[in-house]
């Protein structure tokens, strides 16, 4: 199946298999500016602002990180941005309502489709969608494994983390989670994922290979508590989680899903980044219209970013 498809150069995806030098932006999608701001993680200055579209959301990477993908839902498309010369450069259209989507090793996308229950999978070099899977009510967060062997999806509003074979691109299980499922992480080698429940108010850890819940924790002992976006240190020992409503970021042990603190961040946190060596994090503040710098070792904020109106996602390239 075709789309329509805009490429306005030739050299966008030349040498995929190089990885691009860090540019060290952090990209921030404002959800109601219709914008990304880009800004210098070294400085936490705004280096520029890029009109990207109608109501962005998710974003994410090429593998090679040259490319910058954006969802822009009320446009039903996804904006491509060179990372260096920040410029757009395409503009995919994946069907209806695309609000998230996961970076697939390969370089193909899988593209949640709200409004229509399903994933597509796409390549972005030819603008062919490749497959669409029938998936539950709302899917949102969507994730693929490193090894790229499976790709996970959460139907907010069937509560459940369905599990892709990537080979068949049939769902090869279902898994029952808490209500409204927001968040999804697998750790490094894919054995696990972590799963984050909005009003279920917890957190759950899948076992990939048995397709089942193997720990689940509440996280009502924060108030105000919305379960959204998580990021694991480069250990793996610690897992970072907004918590919406109650403005602040949870940390757990990532083995027990212990609380051991919270930091305080501006108001109705939902995206989540972390720096590639883990002393720095990222939260974009919906209400606030900003992007708190977290350092981790110290367990505060030290800077706030102004940014556009209700930055939702986030994306470092460092």
């Amino acid at each position: 199946m075709k789309l329509k498809y805009l490429l306005l150069s030739s050299l966008v995806f030349a040498s995929t298999s190089v990885w691009a030098d860090p540019t060290y932006r952090l990209f921030v999608s404002n959800e109601k500016s219709d914008t990304v701001s880009v800004i210098d993680s070294r400085t936490g200055k705004i280096e520029t602002t890029i009109e990207i579209g109608d109501r962005p959301r998710g974003l994410g990477f090429s593998p090679d990180k040259k490319i910058l993908y954006v969802a822009i839902s009320e446009e039903n498309a996804i904006a491509m941005v060179d990372v260096a010369t920040l410029e757009i450069v395409g503009k995919l259209k994946p069907g209806d309502d695309p609000e998230t989507f996961g970076v697939h090793p390969n370089g193909n996308l899988y593209v949640s489709n709200e409004d229509d229950a399903k994933v597509s999978v796409i390549n972005p070099e030819s603008g062919e969608i490749l497959h669409e899977i029938k998936v539950g009510i709302e899917p949102e967060p969507v994730v693929a494994s490193p090894n790229g062997d499976v790709v996970l999806v959460a139907s907010e509003s069937t509560n459940m983390v369905h599990i892709i074979d990537t080979e068949t691109h049939k769902v090869i299980a279902n898994i029952l989670v808490g209500a409204r499922p927001r968040g999804l992480l697998f750790n490094s080698d894919g054995s696990l994922a972590y799963v984050s429940s909005e009003i279920g108010n917890e957190i759950a850890i899948i076992d990939i290979e048995k397709a089942k819940i193997i720990k689940t924790v509440s996280v009502e002992s924060i108030e105000k508590s919305k379960p959204m976006a998580m990021v694991l240190s480069p250990d793996e020992k610690t897992l970072y989680m907004t918590a919406g409503r109650a403005n602040k970021v949870a940390v757990f042990n990532a083995k027990t899903l212990e609380l051991l603190s919270t930091v305080d961040v501006g108001k109705r946190v939902w995206g989540i980044v972390l720096s590639r060596d883990g002393s720095t994090l990222y939260t974009a503040n919906g209400l606030s219209h900003t992007v708190s710098v977290v350092d981790t070792a110290a367990g505060k904020s030290i800077m706030e970013i102004e940014v556009g109106q209700f930055p939702w996602g986030l994306a470092l390239d460092d």
